[in-house]
């Protein structure tokens, strides 16, 4: 199963990371803008990276009422992006409303379901009511999401397998968390290298900073793709 980047931008502005993605042009196909980005900026943030020629995954996690969830996907189809997320826990009335905005706006567009945040601990996760480890909580919010109609999830690179053999090959899963093994893991709880989330069956996963703290960084993403790659052709 072939393995994708996509680079975070961690920052206010497309301005601040310009200078970087023009290095990084023809290296990475995918970049994902945030909720510090595109509470600074909007919209146009979003149109700016595009014309640079990126895919965008918007990461806005739209968490709110089914009908105002709906019009969020509706507004966000407007605009040049490939990737949206919203949580799962927003229940199954939400997300089969976001599902047909999505289908009746934009039918390219992948709408992922956030399960649990790769900075949540179990005993984070206790503290909001929900009694089970990470693990069965992701696997639990992903059957949902798949029934509820999302063709991809975000989840931590381990609970990557439990969901593969939960739903399939045919749900895309997009993993943050990932760190190359020279690299802090930050604020990342549950963590795995590029190659390792690879083989155990993501599509996609996601670094920022051990790309744009690295003193080359088409250097570092070349050298996360060649992982990615090998992972593949071992499979």
């Amino acid at each position: 199963m072939a393995c994708d980047l996509i680079l975070v931008l961690d920052a206010q502005s497309p301005r601040d990371v310009t200078p970087a993605l023009r290095q990084l042009q023809g290296t990475v196909r995918w970049v994902k803008v945030g909720l510090e980005m595109y509470t600074s900026c909007g919209p146009d943030a979003v149109r700016e990276i595009a014309g640079l020629g990126f895919n965008v995954f918007l990461d806005l996690k739209l968490h709110d009422i089914p009908n105002t969830v709906a019009k969020a996907v509706e507004s966000a189809a407007k605009l040049p992006i490939g990737m949206l997320t919203l949580h799962t826990c927003g229940g199954r009335e939400m997300m089969q409303w976001a599902v047909k905005a999505q289908q009746q706006h934009a039918p390219n567009l992948l709408l992922l379901g956030v399960t649990v945040l790769t900075s949540m601990s179990a005993s984070g996760l206790a503290e909001t009511g929900v009694a089970d480890l990470p693990e069965p909580q992701v696997v639990r919010l992903g059957r949902l999401a798949a029934d509820s109609g999302l063709r991809g999830l975000v989840c931590s690179p381990l609970e990557i397998a439990p969901l593969r053999a939960a739903l399939g090959a045919g749900v895309s899963l997009v993993t943050p968390g990932i760190r190359p093994r020279d690299a802090k893991a930050d604020d990342q709880t549950r963590v795995m290298t590029p190659g390792e989330a690879a083989r155990t069956g993501a599509n996609f996963i996601v670094v920022g900073r051990p790309i744009f703290k690295a003193s080359d960084p088409a250097a570092a993403a070349r050298a996360i793709l060649a992982e990615l790659g090998a992972a593949a052709s071992n499979q």
